[in-house]
Formats: structure tokens, sequence, C-alpha cells
């Protein structure tokens, strides 16, 4: 991979989304500057980094599950 690619890669991994007006989680603009074929890497690495975020999480939460409890818990 490249670098600027990577950078891509690894800016939309994060389970953090921002929102529109309507609350509603939106894609951050760096996917759209992927490819479909870096959008499956993006897929992999995200399951990978759900995995590792379970696998240190006292109670065994993802980033994912701990940002829709925080949302829910609002």
């Amino acid at each position: 991979m490249n670098d600027e690619r990577d950078l891509l890669i690894e800016s939309v991994t994060t389970a953090w989304r921002e929102r529109d007006v309507s609350g509603r989680a939106v894609p951050p603009p760096a996917w759209w500057d992927l490819s479909p074929d870096d959008r499956l890497l993006v897929f992999d690495a995200q399951v990978a980094t759900r995995e590792f975020e379970r696998a240190i999480d006292s109670e065994g939460f993802s980033g994912t599950v701990r940002a829709v409890l925080d949302r829910l818990t609002q």
C-alpha cells in the first residue's frame, strides 16, 4: 500500500462518525476517496479493530458498542 492510501484507510477505520443534522451517522469524507477494493480493506481493518477493542475492554465491548451505549444514555 502507499502512504496516502494507508492514511485514508486509517482515517475511516475508527468507530467514531460525524452526524448529520438529523443525527444520522455519515461516512467520513475520506470514504469517498477510496476505491471499492480499498473499502473492502477498510471493512477487514474495522473487524480486526473491533475484535482488538473487545479483547482489551473490561466488559468485552468494542468502540462501536461503547458509542451506541453512549448515544442511548444521553
